[in-house]
């Protein structure tokens, strides 16, 4: 599977949630609206379920969506002996050095 193609966006200097707050220099969110917008979006079309919003998009029980996130390379797995955590590369990084040691690096 790949990344499908997505338009170059540009920060306008207005918070994109929709608050009218200015934002810094080329951030698109106030501080924290990133996380105010996507409850939003939840809400706004998908009534607040996220098992709504997967299936909209063709996700659930028969579709993996963290499947799909590894196998396009938006996240990453971790490498520690089999282990099945996966997520973003910071996050995988986090969870290694909590999880199986202050020296692992992947």
């Amino acid at each position: 599977m790949t990344t499908p193609k997505l338009p170059r966006l540009i920060p306008t200097g207005t918070c994109w949630c929709g608050c009218g707050a200015e934002t810094g220099v080329g951030a698109f969110f106030a501080r924290g609206h990133d996380k105010v917008a996507e409850a939003a979006l939840l809400a706004a079309e998908y009534g607040s379920s996220v098992p709504q919003m997967l299936h909209k998009h063709g996700y659930g029980p028969g579709r993996s969506v963290t499947h799909d996130a590894v196998e396009n390379g938006a996240w990453i797995r971790c490498d520690h002996r089999g282990c099945p955590y996966v997520g973003a590369p910071a996050s995988v990084r986090s969870h290694a050095r909590k999880y199986h040691g202050p020296n692992t690096t992947e």
